[in-house]
């Protein structure tokens, strides 16, 4: 359950303008409808390649937008690009600001190596070919904030690879 939280109104300096998701598994998408409520309807994205996990938690409710390949997200003065990784997830997908010098990995990869692959439609040949083709290929020196523990680099990661 979402806690309770008292976002900035659409409009005002600071407010959402709209939630992104990495992928499909409910706990990257279960507060996605509260966020959009309480945030009073910032739109919802995700790769269409998970709408059957999106719909297990959502069937009633589509998500507003689909994320594609290469798709840049205007956000704050920078942009984000979409980078599709399947593997966690059949639509999951990363955030990659070369501005910032960082990628947003979701559950792709995490500190120390690929994302879980103990998950529904996850595969891990799947991921491992997506990180070397689709993160491995950034900087060394990129931040990786992952979406579950520490934040690490690309060329921490690469390391790890080679092991």
């Amino acid at each position: 359950m979402m806690p309770r939280r008292s976002w900035p109104r659409s409009g005002s300096a600071g407010s959402p303008r709209s939630s992104v998701c990495t992928h499909g598994h409910n706990d990257h998408i279960g507060a996605a409808e509260a966020v959009k409520k309480t945030a009073t309807g910032v739109p919802v994205w995700l790769h269409p390649a998970d709408r059957m996990l999106w719909d297990v938690v959502y069937p009633e409710l589509p998500p507003d937008g689909e994320l594609s390949d290469g798709q840049d997200l205007p956000v704050a003065g920078t942009v984000l690009s979409v980078r599709h990784a399947p593997g966690h997830s059949p639509g999951s997908v990363s955030l990659y600001s070369a501005d910032l010098g960082v990628v947003f990995t979701g559950d792709t990869l995490f500190n120390g190596g690929p994302g879980a692959t103990g998950r529904s439609y996850s595969d891990f040949d799947t991921i491992v070919a997506s990180i070397s083709a689709r993160l491995l290929t950034l900087a060394p020196d990129t931040t990786v904030h992952t979406g579950h523990g520490d934040d690490t680099t690309i060329g921490a990661e690469a390391a790890h690879r080679q092991d």
